[in-house]
């Protein structure tokens, strides 16, 4: 039997340690990113057992702990936080590289991650979204909504198109157009208003639908505060979905954007609330150059640029 330190390599030198595989650091950063292995792995299309294996073959490598590990998923140490910016420089590269891998047959291929509002992604963007693929079939595309913000710089995202400016990182922004807000209710809400309702723009005895505690910031939920007094709403959510749905249902009415409540009908009882928000496309700046980030953003130019008036 061979000692395994005496072991030479094909080159007839003693083999080394375990040399680093820089795949590892893509594992690493959607663990980071996601908290926990189960979600990583469903990022990354990888199985949790795999992905687990993956991480303990980077660590020691690395003879570093990057995550502390507990019920509630993996948190970064101090060692694994440091090494946060250098992981992204090699991811980055490796987008570079695969960038220029087609630039001279013009195709654009790859993932994009755009996060954006959820009432633009699922009446504006989305059905457009046939166009993009039918021009670049070797594109894919996750679309992520919700109210909070993203970490561009972090690599939440690729893009971001949004109605709260970010304040922080390394992104390009500027401003496409903005979204109006009105006041909507239902036609079966208006026929069943109190007699001393009739006025549209008297509330005092108007049921509404408002947002929960954690989106007090939004200007909707601020117009609300003042026009209640101290009156509670009829119903709270956490998405835009929920508050379309709840209208519709004739619960109450709500600030909701023009151009979603038009498309169903909903009846604007006050046009101008003071609600309206522009909306930023932001852009790792490292990114800007992609082919298959310029494919996405060219798309999301030309779509609010078609559709301003409607959004407005």
């Amino acid at each position: 039997m061979h000692n395994k330190s005496n072991q030479l390599s094909e080159y007839g030198k003693p083999c080394s340690s375990p040399t680093l595989n820089w795949d590892d650091a893509r594992v690493f950063l959607a663990i980071a990113r996601e908290g926990t292995l189960s979600r990583a792995a469903k990022r990354l299309n990888l199985g949790i057992a795999t992905l687990s294996r993956r991480l303990e073959r980077l660590e020691s490598v690395l003879q570093i702990r990057l995550f502390a590990r507990d019920q509630q998923g993996y948190t970064l140490t101090d060692e694994g936080r440091d090494l946060i910016s250098p992981a992204e420089a090699l991811e980055q590269a490796g987008f570079a590289f695969g960038d220029a891998t087609y630039r001279n047959n013009d195709q654009v291929m790859g993932h994009v991650r755009l996060a954006t509002a959820q009432g633009l992604a699922d009446y504006l963007i989305i059905p457009a979204l046939p166009k993009l693929i039918a021009d670049h079939p070797n594109l894919t595309v996750e679309i992520v909504t919700s109210v909070s913000t993203v970490n561009l710089h972090r690599r939440d995202a690729d893009i971001a198109l949004r109605m709260v400016r970010p304040e922080r990182g390394n992104v390009s922004i500027r401003q496409l157009g903005s979204l109006g807000f009105g006041l909507y209710a239902s036609q079966h809400y208006i026929n069943n208003r109190k007699s001393s309702d009739t006025t549209r723009l008297s509330f005092e005895h108007d049921e509404f639908i408002g947002w929960s505690e954690l989106q007090q910031s939004l200007p909707a939920a601020q117009w609300l505060t003042k026009i209640l007094r101290g009156r509670s709403c009829r119903l709270t959510t956490t998405n835009l979905s929920a508050q379309l749905s709840a209208v519709e249902a004739g619960l109450g009415m709500a600030i909701l954007p023009h151009f979603i409540s038009k498309r169903i009908n909903l009846v604007c009882m006050q046009e101008d609330v003071d609600c309206d928000q522009p909306i930023w496309l932001a852009i790792h700046s490292d990114l800007a150059h992609s082919r298959r980030v310029r494919a996405v953003v060219n798309f999301l130019e030309t779509l609010i640029s078609e559709n301003k008036t409607l959004l407005s």
